[in-house]
């Protein structure tokens, strides 16, 4: 029913934009100068539309118009790489903000002097999965250390991992016996306790590994049910890596974007460029993008997969 009403929507925005054409060239044809100011700004208009419908064909993946789950996690390069972190996910958070997003911070490990060691958030609304696959990958910075006496010139990593939230639509089947759930006290920056029970809940699969937690929410149940929700992502996207790889040694070598290789470089020293080097797009404007302004390097990514495809 989900996809039927998201289909109805698709046809029902292309079928009101094929009316306003229609109105604009039969308004076109009545040759009434009087109507020149009008007409140029409705067709300003639907070039606008006609644009922004075209951008969302090229979200290809059936899943790009659900809720995405964002996880950043700092590499190498000590405090200089969870203060990365913590600038990473400012910049998500206003990528989100200007873009009509909503973000719940679902997990955070603060740094010991600086920063954060690992977030996770969740992000609400159409296509967000969409675009923010495109940042799956590793994010350099480099840049002169404010954490360096020397103020010499540092390089740090931060790893981005994203997957699609499909809460309501659950592909796998968890075992209650696989599970490890433990309690702990939420804590904030320096160490200071947001709470004195202990409401958060970290809930580890013991055949994968994989180990999710929650403290953003007030009661333990809550934490626990969102815990959940991250876990049956990433073993969605875990299964769907193992489909990938069968299919990958029938076609032959694939190379992913793995802890290690970057995908795009922001460098604030000796000069200033953000460079996405899987697309080769590129702004010297790093201030803009560190605040937010992400849509060309999400567009260069999803047009540069159709051109592959």
């Amino acid at each position: 029913m989900q996809r039927l009403s998201n289909l109805k929507e698709e046809v029902s925005r292309w079928n009101s934009l094929l009316q306003r054409v229609q109105d604009t060239l039969e308004l076109a044809s009545l040759g009434d100068e009087s109507l020149s100011d009008e007409l140029a700004a409705e067709t300003e208009a639907l070039e606008k539309q006609i644009e922004r419908l075209e951008f969302l064909l090229l979200f290809s993946d059936p899943r790009d118009r659900e809720d995405a789950i964002l996880s950043l996690h700092a590499g190498a390069g000590g405090t200089d790489a969870q203060d990365w972190t913590e600038m990473m996910l400012r910049m998500y958070l206003r990528w989100a903000e200007s873009n009509g997003y909503k973000t719940d911070i679902v997990d955070r490990l603060y740094g010991d002097e600086a920063g954060i060691k690992r977030v996770t958030i969740t992000v609400s609304g159409p296509y967000a999965y969409g675009n923010l696959r495109s940042e799956r990958g590793v994010h350099r910075l480099v840049r002169l250390s404010p954490f360096d006496a020397a103020n010499r010139r540092h390089t740090s990593f931060t790893l981005v991992e994203v997957w699609p939230d499909i809460a309501d639509e659950v592909s796998v089947t968890i075992d209650p016996g696989d599970l490890e759930i433990d309690t702990f006290r939420a804590s904030s920056a320096g160490g200071q306790h947001m709470q004195k029970n202990e409401t958060a809940v970290r809930i580890t699969h013991t055949p994968t590994g994989i180990t999710v937690s929650c403290q953003n929410e007030r009661s333990q149940a809550q934490n626990k049910e969102t815990a959940l929700r991250v876990l049956k992502a990433r073993l969605t996207q875990l299964e769907e890596e193992k489909q990938q790889e069968e299919i990958d040694e029938l076609k032959g070598e694939h190379i992913e974007a793995r802890w290690g290789n970057q995908i795009r470089s922001y460098v604030l020293h000796p000069y200033h460029m953000v460079k996405d080097h899987r697309t080769g797009h590129e702004s010297g404007n790093t201030e803009a993008v560190l605040d937010g302004q992400l849509n060309g390097f999400m567009e260069a990514y999803l047009r540069s997969q159709i051109g592959s495809s």
